[in-house]
Protein backbone atom coordinates (compact mmCIF):
# COMPACT_ATOMS: atom_id res chain seq x y z
CA UNK A 1 0.00 0.00 0.00
CA UNK A 2 1.28 3.33 -0.67
CA UNK A 3 1.37 6.25 2.34
CA UNK A 4 -1.90 7.88 1.54
CA UNK A 5 -3.82 4.25 0.75
CA UNK A 6 -2.29 3.44 4.84
CA UNK A 7 -3.77 7.01 5.98
CA UNK A 8 -7.17 6.21 4.66
CA UNK A 9 -7.20 2.69 6.21
CA UNK A 10 -5.91 4.10 9.56
CA UNK A 11 -7.67 6.95 9.63
CA UNK A 12 -5.30 8.90 10.62
CA UNK A 13 -3.01 12.09 8.81
CA UNK A 14 -0.81 11.26 5.55
CA UNK A 15 1.98 12.71 7.31
CA UNK A 16 1.50 10.52 10.56
CA UNK A 17 1.52 8.04 8.61
CA UNK A 18 4.87 8.62 6.41
CA UNK A 19 6.54 9.40 9.90
CA UNK A 20 5.88 5.89 10.66
CA UNK A 21 5.96 4.12 7.25
CA UNK A 22 9.77 5.70 7.47
CA UNK A 23 10.60 4.57 10.88
CA UNK A 24 9.12 0.67 9.91
CA UNK A 25 11.33 1.05 6.36
CA UNK A 26 14.25 2.09 8.50
CA UNK A 27 14.13 -0.77 11.14
CA UNK A 28 13.50 -3.53 7.71
CA UNK A 29 9.96 -4.03 8.93
CA UNK A 30 8.90 -2.70 5.45
CA UNK A 31 10.48 -1.77 2.33
CA UNK A 32 9.69 0.27 -0.84
CA UNK A 33 8.26 -1.40 -3.53
CA UNK A 34 8.90 -0.49 -7.43
CA UNK A 35 7.24 2.96 -8.54
CA UNK A 36 4.05 2.59 -10.35
CA UNK A 37 1.62 4.87 -12.11
CA UNK A 38 -1.45 5.52 -9.51
CA UNK A 39 -4.96 5.55 -11.04
CA UNK A 40 -5.06 9.69 -11.63
CA UNK A 41 -1.58 8.80 -13.00
CA UNK A 42 0.69 10.18 -10.71
CA UNK A 43 3.93 8.51 -9.56
CA UNK A 44 3.42 5.82 -6.16
CA UNK A 45 5.54 4.91 -4.15
CA UNK A 46 4.05 1.06 -2.24
CA UNK A 47 5.02 -0.51 0.54
CA UNK A 48 5.24 -3.66 1.77
CA UNK A 49 5.86 -6.06 4.68
CA UNK A 50 9.32 -7.89 4.87
CA UNK A 51 8.02 -10.43 6.90
CA UNK A 52 9.82 -10.00 9.35
CA UNK A 53 9.53 -11.66 12.63
CA UNK A 54 8.79 -9.94 15.91
CA UNK A 55 7.40 -9.98 19.49
CA UNK A 56 6.69 -7.23 21.82
CA UNK A 57 7.23 -8.49 25.94
CA UNK A 58 3.73 -5.85 26.85
CA UNK A 59 5.33 -2.69 25.65
CA UNK A 60 1.78 -1.38 25.32
CA UNK A 61 0.58 -2.23 28.80
CA UNK A 62 0.32 1.09 29.64
CA UNK A 63 -1.86 2.48 26.23
CA UNK A 64 -5.66 2.34 25.20
CA UNK A 65 -7.50 -0.74 24.37
CA UNK A 66 -7.26 -0.25 21.04
CA UNK A 67 -3.38 0.47 20.50
CA UNK A 68 -2.98 -2.58 22.91
CA UNK A 69 -5.05 -5.01 21.15
CA UNK A 70 -3.26 -3.31 17.82
CA UNK A 71 -0.92 -6.03 16.54
CA UNK A 72 -4.19 -8.65 17.23
CA UNK A 73 -6.02 -7.01 14.73
CA UNK A 74 -2.87 -6.50 12.20
CA UNK A 75 -2.66 -10.82 12.16
CA UNK A 76 -6.60 -10.60 11.46
CA UNK A 77 -5.88 -8.16 8.31
CA UNK A 78 -3.47 -10.42 7.23
CA UNK A 79 -5.44 -13.90 7.89
CA UNK A 80 -8.25 -12.28 5.61
CA UNK A 81 -6.15 -11.52 3.16
CA UNK A 82 -4.44 -14.96 2.85
CA UNK A 83 -7.90 -16.03 2.26
CA UNK A 84 -10.22 -19.06 4.32
CA UNK A 85 -7.67 -22.05 3.21
CA UNK A 86 -4.74 -20.48 4.34
CA UNK A 87 -4.80 -21.57 8.28
CA UNK A 88 -2.77 -24.62 8.67
CA UNK A 89 -2.92 -25.19 12.54
CA UNK A 90 -5.17 -23.69 15.47
CA UNK A 91 -4.79 -24.10 19.22
CA UNK A 92 -6.97 -23.00 22.06
CA UNK A 93 -5.80 -23.65 25.27
CA UNK A 94 -6.02 -22.62 29.14
CA UNK A 95 -3.64 -23.42 31.64
CA UNK A 96 -3.01 -22.28 35.23
CA UNK A 97 0.31 -20.86 35.68
CA UNK A 98 2.67 -18.98 38.07
CA UNK A 99 4.44 -16.03 36.64
CA UNK A 100 7.57 -18.40 36.88
CA UNK A 101 5.80 -21.04 34.97
CA UNK A 102 4.82 -18.31 32.27
CA UNK A 103 8.22 -17.00 32.20
CA UNK A 104 9.33 -20.72 31.25
CA UNK A 105 6.68 -21.57 28.74
CA UNK A 106 7.23 -18.14 27.16
CA UNK A 107 11.20 -19.03 26.86
CA UNK A 108 10.26 -22.60 25.68
CA UNK A 109 8.18 -21.03 22.90
CA UNK A 110 10.24 -19.08 21.91
CA UNK A 111 13.33 -20.68 21.96
CA UNK A 112 11.39 -23.10 19.42
CA UNK A 113 10.30 -19.86 17.08
CA UNK A 114 14.13 -18.92 17.71
CA UNK A 115 15.66 -21.70 16.21
CA UNK A 116 12.76 -21.67 13.01
CA UNK A 117 13.92 -17.73 12.55
CA UNK A 118 17.70 -18.40 12.48
CA UNK A 119 17.35 -21.39 10.19
CA UNK A 120 14.64 -19.72 7.70
CA UNK A 121 17.19 -18.92 5.45
CA UNK A 122 17.74 -22.28 4.15
CA UNK A 123 14.12 -22.44 3.29
CA UNK A 124 13.40 -19.57 1.46
CA UNK A 125 12.02 -21.88 -1.69
CA UNK A 126 9.24 -22.85 0.39
CA UNK A 127 6.12 -21.07 1.01
CA UNK A 128 6.36 -18.49 3.69
CA UNK A 129 3.72 -19.13 6.89
CA UNK A 130 2.83 -16.63 9.81
CA UNK A 131 1.91 -16.98 13.51
CA UNK A 132 1.08 -15.33 16.17
CA UNK A 133 1.21 -16.79 20.05
CA UNK A 134 -0.11 -14.68 22.45
CA UNK A 135 -0.44 -15.55 25.98
CA UNK A 136 -3.12 -13.68 28.12
CA UNK A 137 -4.81 -13.65 31.50
CA UNK A 138 -8.67 -15.00 31.35
CA UNK A 139 -11.39 -12.72 33.31
CA UNK A 140 -11.78 -13.78 36.51
CA UNK A 141 -15.22 -15.20 35.85
CA UNK A 142 -13.57 -17.61 33.35
CA UNK A 143 -10.10 -18.17 35.04
CA UNK A 144 -11.34 -21.07 37.11
CA UNK A 145 -13.39 -23.36 35.06
CA UNK A 146 -11.80 -26.90 34.81
CA UNK A 147 -9.41 -27.61 31.33
CA UNK A 148 -11.10 -30.27 29.54
CA UNK A 149 -7.64 -32.40 27.91
CA UNK A 150 -7.26 -32.68 24.20
CA UNK A 151 -9.52 -33.00 21.84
Amino acid sequence: MTNKQLAVRLAVEPGTTLYHVRQLVNTGFLAQGDVRTGESGALEKPYRSTNMSWWLDNPLADTDVETRNSPVGAFQAELEEAGPGSITNVARFVLHLSPEQIEELEGKILAVLDDYIDSDAGRLDQPAHGGMFILHQLAQQHAHQPATGSP
